[in-house]
């Protein structure tokens, strides 16, 4: 690198993402002791050792093939018949070893692997307290190297034939992993079902007492603090978008290479937690549990459009996507009999919906990329199905949001996570013995990690158990 400008830019990308890296891993440590914290006393070391091996095996899935499918498939099936099968992010590719001509697709991988890894905790954490370690991580390897990764390429990228064609939009993934995750989720819980004691004789949703209120408290706010990350890692953090001939003008672009601040992406972040925050604390009349998970649902039902929103917009969408949420878990639990322990369907996948379907909407008419960064479609060949602009470029519409959202979250997500869980299902891979469940998991881990049991745990497992035998 011999041009200042140019190593001054690279360099600063290189740690910039490497910054990204080191908050997304607060997400883990989060989700860890969320899952850790809801737990009864029985189950925690199984819950954390299932959510805890997420994270390697995930990571390596990834490493040898998800990045590349997210290189290879971004113009396919629609903008080219044809996949290269020379990415350079093959596992064995130089362009991954270290090389001071590339100081980037290392660390940019790197913090689409922590992307991967959320994926498959979203699931991890409906799960909890019945599922079987090699079953989730299965279906784990699907929701954090397939599943969430064709949509990405497709539309998270501006050469994507969904960014190109449809002009589809999602920033910070409130469709394209969150709703995939969760609806993934969806589909294995359908298979899964509820913990022994879930429901009453009469069919009513009891609540199962968490063991730490703490770990739930402090591991969401982790959660919170490694969202930080996943915005920022969302961003290409300096570049000139200035086309050719024209002077220098140097600023962060969004994923599509659409010019914004990260002012205002910060404002947004915080005004959509905290009315998210603030809804659910009021229409769950202050449980506890509803309001700290508030903050992921006002972020997620707001992320599809964060770069772009006024800030006002972003606290009204997140104020809307609580209430959704919350509604729709609340109806679901009862109407299907529906056990989702962290309500990581309704969190993100219900919320990630309403983001994907509403940023349509409220982005109308935004151009959908940056025409000096989309190389996919030449302006000449009509870009943009649903619309485009003076240039000819695809613009931002309500049917290219809701066809390709929808198409993520059932097709992605809800469809294959109840065709692979019923598999694992028929294989004895996916509930643990109602014997075990009722002993608890920890068996094979430690028996004796809270020896003492709290009262309202010591009364539900008395119940659960009587109506067992029963």
């Amino acid at each position: 690198m011999t041009d200042q400008a140019t190593a001054m830019t690279t360099l600063f990308t290189e740690f910039y993402f490497f910054f990204c890296i080191v908050l997304m891993f607060f997400i883990h440590i989060g989700f860890c002791m969320y899952e850790v914290g809801v737990a009864r006393t029985k189950n925690v070391q199984h819950t954390l050792l299932k959510n805890a091996m997420a994270i390697p095996v995930v990571g390596l899935a990834f490493y040898l093939f998800g990045m590349w499918i997210y290189i290879a498939l971004q113009a396919w099936p629609v903008g080219s018949s044809e996949v290269s099968f020379a990415t350079g992010f093959e596992p064995w590719s130089q362009t991954l070893a270290p090389n001071l001509g590339d100081r980037i697709s290392g660390v940019f991988m790197g913090a689409f692997m922590l992307f991967a890894m959320t994926a498959a905790s979203i699931v991890s954490g409906s799960i909890i307290e019945r599922s079987k370690t090699a079953g989730f991580l299965i279906i784990a390897v699907y929701a954090g190297a397939v599943a969430w990764v064709v949509p990405a390429a497709w539309a998270w990228a501006g050469n994507g034939w969904m960014a190109q064609y449809m002009g589809y939009h999602d920033q910070y993934c409130s469709a394209i992993l969150h709703s995939v995750s969760g609806f993934v989720a969806l589909g294995v819980l359908i298979n899964l079902g509820p913990r022994i004691g879930k429901f009453g004789p009469d069919g009513e949703p009891r609540e199962i007492p968490a063991h730490n209120p703490w770990m739930v408290t402090i591991g969401l706010f982790l959660i919170y603090v490694g969202f930080f990350g996943f915005y920022a890692a969302c961003h290409i953090p300096i570049v000139n978008i200035a086309g050719e001939g024209q002077p220098e003008y140097w600023t962060a672009t969004n994923i599509y290479g659409f010019p914004i601040t990260l002012s205002g992406v910060t404002l947004n972040f915080l005004l959509a937690l905290l009315g998210g925050m603030m809804t659910a604390y009021m229409i769950s009349g202050g449980n506890a549990f509803w309001t700290f998970s508030g903050g992921l649902t006002g972020l997620i039902s707001a992320s599809s459009g964060n770069d772009l929103y006024h800030p006002f917009m972003a606290l009204l969408i997140a104020v809307a996507g609580t209430i959704v949420g919350y509604l729709l878990h609340n109806w679901v639990e009862k109407k299907f009999k529906l056990d989702d322990a962290v309500g990581a369907v309704a969190v993100h996948g219900y919320c990630g919906i309403f983001g994907g379907v509403v940023a349509g909407f409220v982005l109308w008419g935004y151009p959908a990329i940056n025409p000096s960064e989309g190389t996919l479609v030449a302006l000449s060949e009509g870009a943009g199905w649903f619309g485009a602009n003076a240039e000819g470029m695809p613009i931002i519409t309500p049917m290219g949001n809701i066809l390709g959202t929808l198409m993520f979250a059932i097709g992605f997500g809800f469809i294959p996570g109840y065709v692979i869980s019923a598999i694992l299902k028929g294989f004895g891979l996916l509930r643990v013995d109602p014997k075990v469940e009722l002993t608890g998991l920890d068996g094979d881990h430690s028996k004796s990690t809270y020896p003492n049991l709290s009262g309202a745990e010591a009364a539900f497992e008395a119940m659960s158990r009587k109506e067992a035998k029963a």
